[in-house]
């Protein structure tokens, strides 16, 4: 039993994009919307939304170029404004005013550029290990593999390439660790190769992104103030400073902050300690 449904939504320039619905007792609340990072997919989610949905909605969007969404036929259109114009269209579809909005990462990112422009509609976000400011050196780690293309033989292969790149992020971790990392962020080929599920153009706009010339995202970070906001870091993580998560909390009194033990970026959302803070946020959801 999956516990979700695959369904679909359409984009305004005509992309068959798909999420997983996990439905749940609403009881008037809110649905979770869950936000993957740059490389990621509904898949990144599972776990979290397994233990969620009997209480609430859990939905789980593709974006465009990932897991089962169809790829863009612009590479131009996978940066994070059109990823929120997805979004919105989906919203509509399903008739969804106002979510609690889980993001990594970019995800995070779309979490609050929403903000910006629909604070109405976001009663509570969890923002996991992503800011205003982006680490230099985790831009550029990420830069060096994103849309690189490999393929491997086996599972446990992909899942031992997963460690030796990401090793440092989650440190310690078993073979059955990597291998569920890997059925998360990889799929099954035409030729039966394990190869990464998402648009190697997704790298594309990415490549081009400048850390010296970063964008003003501190407004958006504070068109989140006025509700309950939860900010995950990984305590080794290269994206998300512990200066800048200070900083944060000082612009946005109130936000709860929990850093993760031996985690980089970016937690994985199963750690005991993020589900905890989690629920501790859904709590407090009107």
């Amino acid at each position: 039993m999956t516990g979700y449904e695959d369904r679909f939504w359409s984009s305004r320039d005509g992309l068959k994009l798909h999420f997983r619905d996990y439905p749940g007792d609403l009881e008037g609340k809110p649905p979770i919307v869950c936000l993957h990072g740059l490389t990621r997919n509904a898949r990144d989610f599972e776990n979290v939304a397994q233990v969620l949905s009997p209480r609430w909605r859990v939905i789980c969007p593709d974006m465009r170029g990932r897991g089962d969404s169809e790829y863009a036929r612009d590479s131009a259109t996978y940066n994070p404004l059109q990823y929120g114009e997805d979004l919105l269209a989906l919203l509509e579809q399903e008739g969804i005013d106002r979510f609690v909005a889980i993001g990594t990462s970019l995800g995070g990112l779309m979490t609050m550029g929403l903000a910006t422009m629909f604070p109405e509609r976001i009663v509570a976000a969890v923002i996991n290990d992503v800011g205003p400011f982006l680490e230099p050196s985790g831009v550029e780690r990420i830069k060096d593999y994103v849309g690189q293309g490999r393929s491997y033989p086996t599972w446990v292969h992909a899942a031992r390439a997963l460690e030796d790149n990401q090793g440092e992020a989650h440190p310690g971790q078993p073979l059955d660790f990597w291998i569920g990392r890997a059925k998360r962020l990889m799929t099954l080929s035409n030729s039966g190769r394990v190869v990464f599920d998402y648009d190697m153009k997704i790298a594309e706009p990415f490549l081009g992104y400048d850390v010296d010339d970063q964008p003003d995202l501190w407004p958006a970070w504070e068109a989140l103030a006025g509700r309950p906001v939860l900010v995950l870091r990984g305590d080794l993580s290269d994206l998300l400073s512990a200066a800048t998560l200070e900083k944060m909390l000082r612009r946005l009194p109130g936000t709860e902050a929990v850093t993760l033990e031996n985690v980089g970026h970016a937690p994985t959302l199963d750690e005991p300690e993020a589900m905890d803070a989690i629920e501790r946020l859904l709590a407090q959801v009107p």
